[in-house]
């Protein structure tokens, strides 16, 4: 890692910077897994009164309201040059940090549908200018060949957090939470913000210069990846499928308590230590497998992994309906492991993605459209989905069994369009081999 070289010559801004930047995206990072994704769902059904397909519906509104300002931070911020303006960044999330210690706060104390929809439509403001914002750190903070690395060292944090720090999923418990741990991150990123102490301020200043070596992202080296481009496009529907088959499929998990009270919410601390460790396991390996491989292969792999863990997931269940004395035993604690190794993968690679395809002059569009089109516009359309399968009374086997084909849909046809790909390859090289022989008239053979 050049992390390493960095403390060894003493560069102790370009330290500070990734520190910064971990910090930063793990806080965001376990806000959205917790607070948004769980507390919600509590604040709507415990608290408001709402049933869940009403609550589905507003989180889903949350998603497009979310998409739909990124996009619009996401191009002004590249418009106005703000993405290579640390300074102003920097404000922005201070701004969006404020505001969202305010909507936490008063979370616990909404009694209303009118309250909690006006909460949704501020918080959408707030998230759909944060995470641009955050995302075009990457910029600023960290060089090119660590990037993958860092996004392991995201993941494995905010999920060993989540997972082993023992909490009760309610809006109160993540409220409570949530406040005592920004209100010091407040502090902090004001005074940063700000440069309200000198040396803040000599750090700031050489932070704000580094986006001229760390811009240009790995795959934008030999030609920048335009947003209008096929290159931009294929990376953000295949995570958008990711994305979409994770949503759809843990929808229905969280909403069935055979299998989330033996897992993410068992009683055992054993339990959710052990999911904790293979996030961290899966994260680490997928921080790895980035820097030496093709997105492609990890795409693949992400793929390949979800249709083996919905496999699992199926196969007790259909244990437990052809033999109901061997479906008393609690479900295997393998399938939600193999569920937590899928889901670091892809975050991992979800991390480190939008900045590589992404120069200085272009992180703002394509971390918005990237993020926003592959998770928050994706969970739009898979609760929507959920939705009608709610409605339509399809059964968890079923509804097990649509994701672990929409899965393997999507590895399939991945491994059948980069093997069209290389073959088009290969014929064109054919094409142009006869071009590189002489004119046989001048007596003289090329091979």
């Amino acid at each position: 890692m050049r992390f390493l070289d960095h403390v060894r010559a003493g560069e102790w801004h370009t330290v500070v910077g990734y520190l910064l930047f971990v910090a930063l995206m793990t806080a965001g990072y376990y806000y959205n897994v917790t607070f948004v994704q769980l507390g919600l769902i509590d604040l709507g059904t415990r608290l408001v009164g709402m049933s869940n397909t009403a609550v589905s519906a507003w989180m889903a509104a949350l998603a497009l309201s979310t998409f739909v300002v990124a996009v619009v931070a996401g191009v002004t911020m590249d418009r106005r040059g703000w993405s290579t303006d640390l300074r102003t960044k920097l404000r922005l999330l201070f701004g969006v940090l404020v505001v969202q210690f305010v909507l936490t706060a008063a979370a616990p104390h909404i009694r209303s549908v009118a309250a909690f929809g006006a909460w949704i439509l501020v918080a959408s403001v707030a998230l759909g200018i944060g995470f641009p914002v955050s995302f075009s750190l990457a910029i600023d903070f960290v060089p090119v060949p660590d990037r993958g690395p860092v996004a392991a060292v995201i993941t494995a944090a905010t999920y060993f957090l989540a997972n082993a720090v023992p909490i009760e999923w309610s809006i109160g418990a993540f409220s409570q939470l949530m406040v005592l741990a920004m209100a010091p991150g407040l502090v902090v990123l004001g005074v940063v913000a700000f440069e309200l102490l000198s040396p803040v301020e000599s750090i700031v200043d050489d932070l704000a210069s580094q986006y001229r070596d760390f811009g240009t992202g790995r795959f934008c080296h030999d030609f920048p990846v335009k947003t209008r481009s096929l290159a931009f496009f294929a990376p953000v529907a295949l995570m958008f499928g990711v994305f979409f088959v994770d949503s759809l499929g843990f929808l229905r998990i969280i909403e069935t308590p055979a299998l989330i009270l033996t897992s993410w919410q068992s009683p055992q601390f054993s339990t959710r230590l052990a999911i904790a460790v293979v996030h961290v396991v899966g994260a680490l390996m997928a921080g790895v497998l980035y820097v030496n491989f093709d997105r492609n292969g990890l795409f693949l792999w992400v793929f390949a992994l979800f249709g083996f863990t919905y496999v699992l997931y199926t196969s007790d269940l259909r244990v437990g309906a052809l033999f109901p004395a061997l479906g008393r035993d609690a479900p295997s604690i393998v399938n939600p492991l193999f569920y937590a190794l899928t889901v670091s993968f892809y975050t991992t690679l979800n991390f480190a993605l939008w900045p590589d395809l992404s120069t200085a002059e272009t992180i703002g569009t394509h971390s918005a459209i990237g993020v926003g089109m592959a998770g928050w516009l994706a969970t739009f359309v898979s609760t929507a989905v959920a939705l009608y399968l709610d409605h339509a009374a399809v059964g968890l086997l079923t509804h097990l069994n649509l994701v672990n084909a929409l899965a393997l849909l999507f590895f399939f046809a991945l491994a059948v369009g980069l093997y069209l790909r290389r073959m088009l390859a290969v014929a064109r090289e054919d094409e142009r081999a006869p071009d590189g022989e002489a004119d046989p008239g001048e007596g003289e053979v090329t091979g």
